[in-house]
């Protein structure tokens, strides 16, 4: 039997996720919910859960400092938030899951079934969770991210990667080591995370780091030489958007 804690203000949301777990999840049983920062903590400490279901926006601060206040922790945490642009940038800089309100059920049942997997599996989310408290902690975006593939955690400086390439559901992260990371997630996502630190998406399946571009080719749609002499397609679109990037830098 898995153990969880659900920690949230609004007593509906509070019901939709007791239900749903109830539905989808029968071997999880739900020891405790609360509504604040204060309470969170007594109901986590007092039933040890194995899962915790943490709403961002709670009564007397927020999910992060509940977190905060109960490091070092075990259990395996899902968030769960309305929009939230720095929030969830923190998030998916740590590869931890987090469902959006209004909440869907298939997301709801994704996001779950991956943390009873990790919990079965006995998985150290430690790593993840320093991430997070240090984006946190400085108000700002972390430097460094997260890269989970079903081997392995990886941790890669941002101003490491040289490029990012797409293969429908997959990114693939190439680093200045030549070291190559294959993660299952799209590349739209890591655009949005990315573009803040001199990233571009020169083409649909290309997601390119500024500071590695060595040459610019000017023809018709064209393309990019990058400092390892990587060549990287430009889409005619993008071209004009790229040199003015580039003359800003």
């Amino acid at each position: 039997m898995i153990k969880a804690v659900i920690i949230d203000d609004e007593p509906t949301l509070q019901d939709v996720n007791k239900q749903l777990l109830a539905e989808y999840f029968p071997e999880i049983k739900v020891v405790g919910i609360a509504n604040s920062v204060s309470s969170a903590v007594d109901t986590i400490n007092h039933n040890q859960p194995d899962l915790v279901l943490l709403d961002i926006a709670i009564k007397e601060g927020t999910g992060f400092e509940v977190l905060q206040k109960l490091r070092p922790y075990t259990f395996k945490v899902v968030f769960i938030t309305g929009f939230d642009s720095y929030a969830i940038k923190a998030i998916k800089y740590s590869a931890l899951d987090y469902i959006l309100k209004p909440v869907n059920e298939i997301e709801f049942q994704h996001a779950i079934k991956r943390a009873v997997n990790e919990i079965k599996a006995k998985s150290d989310t430690s790593v993840q969770s320093d991430i997070l408290m240090e984006s946190f902690k400085k108000e700002t975006q972390s430097k460094k991210l997260v890269l989970k593939t079903t081997e392995s955690l990886n941790i890669v400086d941002i101003a490491d990667i040289l490029y990012c390439q797409s293969d429908n559901s997959y990114t693939t992260f190439y680093l200045t080591d030549n070291e190559k990371i294959t993660v299952s997630k799209s590349i739209k996502e890591y655009d949005e995370l990315l573009n803040e630190y001199n990233f571009f998406r020169t083409h649909q399946s290309y997601l390119v780091n500024l500071n590695f571009i060595k040459k610019v080719d000017k023809s018709d749609g064209g393309f990019v030489i990058m400092k390892n002499k990587r060549e990287i397609p430009v889409s005619i679109r993008q071209k004009k958007s790229l040199i003015k990037r580039l003359s800003n830098l």
